[in-house]
Formats: C-alpha cells, sequence, structure tokens
C-alpha cells in the first residue's frame, strides 16, 4: 500500500454537487481532491441533464420546421438524421468535460480516478472518514481528508423482473444511447423524467405510450400543470393511461419487441412496442462506498443529513441525489456549497427545498417553485390565485407559442407567495424571476410593479403577479 496522503476536503463523486464542492473549497483556500471511478461531470453532464436536453432541442427545431407553413417559411423534404443529432449531443457533452476538466486544473483540484471507500477507525485516522482507493492499475492507497463529502449520486430505479437489457429494456441512460429510433415505444413512468422523454421521441415520429400509476401524470406537480401537459401532450397523439398498474407477471420481452399488460380500473389491457423505457425515479448510490463502516445514518435508502448536509458523522457530509433530498442538479450543486461552507465555519444559509425551480424540458415547457395549490390548503393557508394566459400575450402570439398560462399561489393574509407554477414557452428560464422573488420575501403587488419590457414572454409572471389582487391590465 502506498503511503496516505492529507487533504483537506475530499469528494467522492465527481458529478455537479461533487466538483461544485471541491471549486468552492479551492476558492476558500482549502487542498481539495475529488475521487471519481467512472466520468468527471457524473450523471448530469453524461447520462442526464445535458445529453437529455441537447436530443430535446433537435425534436423542437425538427417540429419547428415542420410547422414552417405557419410563418410562412414552406420547405419539403424534412427529415431526420439521428446519427448527426447523436453526434451534436456527443459534440456538446465533450466540449463540457473538457471545461470542467480546464477548471479543476484552474482551481488546483486533483482528481483522482478511481474507486473510493470509507474505512473505519484506523492507524492512519482514530475516525471514521479516511477512504481506502482502489486505483485501476490494481494498486491501492489511503486518503486522509480533513472532511469528507459524498457526492455518489444516483442511478435508475430498476423495478424486479424488469431489469434492463439495453435492447428492449431501457432506463434513461439506456435511451440516451440509442443509436437509431424505434418506430414505437412504452414509457413506464409519467414522471418529469418519462414525460420529457414522451414529448421528445413524439416529436421525432415515434409512436409514445405513457404508463403511469397515479391518477395523473408529473403528480408531484400543480394538478393544472399536470392537466395541461396531459392536454398538450395527448393533442400531439402521445396515449396516456393514468391509475394504470403494470402486471409485472405478465411482461413478454422477444428480441425485438415487448408486450405488457395493466390494469387500469380493474380492466386489462395489452399494450406492445418496439420498446420499453423504464422511467420509476432513481436511486441513492450508497452501496459499495464503505458506509458499513461508519455511523452514517440512512433513511429510505438515502443518506440522512441537516440543513447543512452533514451527516450523523458531522466530520462528514453527503450532497446531491446520494442524500435524495431533492434530485436536480441545480439543488445539488448549491448543496455542495453549502457542504463546504459550513464545514469552513461560514455560516451559510441552510438549504431549503422550496426556493429551489423545478423545470420539465418538454414542449411546450413547464417550470414551477414553492408549493402547488393543493399543497398551500392542505398546510392551512388561506390562498388566493393569480393567473395569465400566454394567449393573451403578444411575444407569444409573435413566436407561434401561446399555449399555456402562468399560475401565482399567494397566502391571503400575509401576502407571501406560497408557489409559481408555469407552464408555456420558455417557462425554465422564466421561472427565476419567480425564485428571486420569493427569496427576498416580495409581495406579488411588489413584482408587479417591476416594469417588464415589451413584447416579451416576462410579461406573463407580471401580470399573473397582478393578478393576485385582481389588478392584471391585460386581462
Amino acid at each position: 500500500m502506498l503511503e496516505a496522503r492529507d487533504f483537506d476536503v475530499v469528494v467522492l463523486g465527481g458529478g455537479i454537487a461533487g466538483y461544485t464542492a471541491a471549486i468552492r473549497a479551492s476558492q476558500l483556500g482549502m487542498r481539495a481532491a475529488i475521487i471519481e471511478r467512472d466520468k468527471l461531470g457524473g450523471t448530469c453532464l453524461h447520462r442526464g441533464c445535458i445529453p437529455s436536453k441537447s436530443l430535446l432541442r433537435s425534436a423542437e427545431v425538427l417540429a419547428e420546421m415542420r410547422n414552417g407553413e405557419e410563418y410562412g417559411i414552406c420547405a419539403e423534404g424534412i427529415s431526420i438524421r439521428y446519427d448527426k443529432v447523436t453526434e451534436r449531443k456527443n459534440r456538446i457533452v465533450e466540449q463540457l468535460h473538457r471545461g470542467l476538466q480546464f477548471m479543476m486544473k484552474k482551481h488546483r483540484i486533483e482528481v483522482i480516478e478511481g474507486i473510493g471507500r470509507i474505512i473505519g477507525p484506523s492507524i492512519f485516522s482514530p475516525r471514521s472518514g479516511a477512504v481506502a482507493l482502489e486505483l485501476p492499475n490494481g494498486e491501492a492507497e489511503t486518503i486522509l481528508p480533513k472532511h469528507l463529502i459524498i457526492a455518489t449520486g444516483s442511478r435508475p430505479r430498476i423495478l424486479p423482473g424488469l431489469e434492463s437489457d439495453g435492447q428492449v429494456v431501457l432506463t434513461s441512460d439506456d435511451a440516451l444511447a440509442m443509436q437509431e429510433l424505434p418506430r414505437s415505444i412504452i414509457i413506464l413512468g409519467g414522471g418529469v423524467i418519462g414525460v420529457e422523454w414522451a414529448s421528445m421521441l413524439n416529436d421525432f415520429g415515434v409512436e409514445v405510450t405513457v404508463v403511469e400509476a397515479a391518477d395523473r401524470i408529473v403528480p408531484g406537480e400543480d394538478a393544472d400543470i399536470s392537466q395541461a401537459i396531459a392536454r398538450s401532450l395527448s393533442g400531439r397523439g402521445v396515449r396516456i393511461m393514468t391509475g394504470a398498474r403494470l402486471l409485472a407477471d405478465r411482461v413478454r420481452v422477444s428480441d425485438d419487441r415487448v408486450a405488457i399488460t395493466v390494469d387500469k380500473d380493474g380492466n386489462l389491457h395489452d399494450l406492445a412496442a418496439d420498446k420499453l423505457l423504464v422511467c420509476v425515479g432513481r436511486r441513492a448510490n450508497v452501496e459499495d462506498i464503505g458506509l458499513e463502516n461508519t455511523d452514517i445514518a440512512l433513511d429510505k435508502g438515502c443518506i440522512k443529513v441537516n440543513e447543512f448536509m452533514q451527516t450523523t458523522e458531522k466530520h462528514i457530509y453527503a450532497v446531491g441525489d446520494v442524500n435524495g433530498v431533492l434530485q436536480l442538479a441545480h439543488a445539488a450543486a448549491r448543496q455542495g456549497v453549502i457542504a463546504v461552507e459550513h464545514l469552513a465555519g461560514k455560516d451559510p444559509y441552510p438549504f431549503d427545498a422550496k426556493f429551489v425551480p423545478r423545470c420539465i424540458y418538454g414542449r411546450p415547457e413547464a417550470a414551477s417553485l414553492g408549493w402547488t395549490e393543493q399543497e398551500a390548503k392542505e398546510r392551512g393557508f388561506d390562498v388566493k390565485i393569480g393567473r395569465f394566459p400566454f394567449s393573451a400575450l403578444g411575444k407569444a402570439l409573435v413566436l407561434g407559442e401561446h399555449d399555456g398560462f402562468v399560475k401565482v399561489v399567494a397566502d391571503r393574509r400575509t401576502n407571501d407567495i406560497l408557489g409559481v407554477h408555469m407552464f408555456g414557452p420558455r417557462v425554465t428560464d422564466l421561472i427565476s424571476e419567480a425564485a428571486l422573488a420569493q427569496l427576498l420575501d416580495a409581495t406579488p403587488w411588489e413584482v408587479g410593479q417591476l416594469i417588464h419590457p415589451h413584447p416579451t414572454l416576462s410579461e406573463a409572471l407580471g401580470e399573473a403577479m397582478l393578478g393576485v389582487d385582481g389588478l392584471s391590465l391585460s386581462i
């Protein structure tokens, strides 16, 4: 075994939570290292946010071109070259990967390729938190951090008896690696990932069926958002089956076809397609990292943390998907910063999920913040609602994307903004204004006093905020 090495902060996992934490540690003058067993950038860069949004953009461009006559642009022979679509996706990922590697050098962060496992008290350290490192060449090394940050991420959840084969039964990871489009697909799970794939594949010309066990798709979002997404997808030809339970003993997979049976309201429905995409959530990567050598507690398969990302061992933190607090890349990045600033004694703001925007990158997009109308009522608030439709907005009509709305949920007693929910063009960009308003504790009236430029999509948020008190001037 090689001689042990010391660091101020060691991050186990090089995804967005991990590398953000390492950068912040370096900014604060700490010697930081990242241990990564795969590729720097993690799920978000290589198997999640970036490649999927690249595919979604290609699908969006294809849909716009096919709808060109509405804008007076007539084109014939429009077709898709999926090999070129995937080439573009790969170029974007590689460019960002190179940029990330440069950032590590710029901040003097040592990136160590290998498998890291936490070890308990030993001759190297009187407490758990040291890391036994297995290098690619088979050699071993011990890393001694003053503080350890676990950022091992998550992976697609697999249903027993419905394991991925990478060809016919797919996870979202497998789907990103497809070299050609299927003629038809069944998407099991109508959450965010399932809905994004449904929108994308539908635009690419694939016959799509979405099967969701809950009574509506994206059940974690406001009911109005769920209804709008379902209406939009159905109108484009996507078949949506909610309240439908898969019968695990009636799944038939061949070399190029899959057939399943679902129970909907006591009626059995047989479905068949070229491929089955399983999108039933993600599972924290807590195995094979040495947690058994610590006193770290788990909660529902995730590492239990406090509002500063500390585990039950105070010198060890857990950030990102592995803690299960909120499985979003931007939430993970913020958690990485909070963890480092806390261990450095900087007294950061604690993590609060209600200040984190949630985005769905289908066509049209959806974005939300805070509580849904139903959640606010269940918490005892007397709510008041402001709405504004994109169909009343000049810029949306100019863009030819006028389906959708902005909905603001506020507390009638205090005027606090409790939630903002959007469905329409570019709302994943617009939601940040609402997040800033909530962070600064602005009231709907105060946001409405901001002079939004005209014509822009941002006017919809301003009018919806005014609409909370019946002050909208446009409807």
